[in-house]
C-alpha cells in the first residue's frame, strides 16, 4: 500500500477527536487534543501494522482525514 488513511473525528458530546483506520485494522484512538491524537497515531500506526504482519518501509505516508461537525448558535 502506498498511503494509509486515518480518519480523524470530533465527538463533541465528549469533547474529544478518535482516529480509525480501514487501512491499519485495530487502529482506534482518542484524544481531547488533535495534535496530540496525531502524534499518537505516528508512534502507534507502524506497531500495529507490524504486529498485524503488515510490512512497509522505513517511512509510513499516511494521509490524514479529519471531519469535525458543531452546531452554530
Amino acid at each position: 500500500m502506498s498511503e494509509y488513511t486515518v480518519n480523524l473525528n470530533w465527538d463533541p458530546e465528549v469533547s474529544v477527536w478518535y482516529a480509525t483506520s480501514d487501512d491499519i485494522p485495530g487502529l482506534v484512538l482518542e484524544s481531547g487534543s488533535y495534535g496530540a491524537l496525531i502524534e499518537r497515531i505516528r508512534f502507534v500506526a507502524p506497531e500495529i501494522l507490524e504486529l498485524n504482519g503488515g510490512k512497509y518501509d522505513s517511512t509510513l505516508p499516511i494521509c490524514f482525514r479529519t471531519e469535525r461537525r458543531e452546531l452554530a448558535y
